[in-house]
């Protein structure tokens, strides 16, 4: 008999502890489902494009030239990242002030290739 009350008053005991657990976290607002919590549209410095030329030593590049930026990206940052499917390389510079064109040097020259691919980007101003 007092083996039988002791089971039975270990049972309640753990019924009492746990039953808070299990209703505390069945309270718990959920989140959503994105990662975050708004949205804010990007305004774009320069709308109708950039000219692009690969500037070569042998048969690697080892410059990239930007043209026709637009001076409403004065001051921003431009960069630059060169990939040829084995290989990348990438590097940045500040717009000039009156936009117009500039010459970023990459960090490692990589081989010219057809499927070369070069990403473009400005953040700022």
């Amino acid at each position: 008999m007092r083996k039988l009350r002791w089971i039975a008053l270990g049972a309640v005991g753990i019924v009492a502890v746990l039953t808070p657990t299990f209703g505390y976290a069945a309270s718990q607002p959920t989140g959503g489902k994105s990662l975050g919590t708004s949205s804010a549209s990007v305004s774009r410095c320069d709308t109708d494009g950039l000219g692009i030329v690969h500037n070569l030593s042998g048969a690697n590049v080892i410059s990239v030239t930007i043209s026709s930026i637009s001076s409403a990206c004065a001051t921003g940052t431009l960069s630059v990242d060169v990939n040829n499917g084995t290989a990348n390389s990438s590097g940045s510079g500040a717009v000039p002030a009156g936009g117009g064109s500039m010459t970023v040097t990459l960090a490692a020259g990589g081989a010219a290739d057809d499927g070369m691919e070069t990403d473009v980007a400005i953040s700022g101003p």
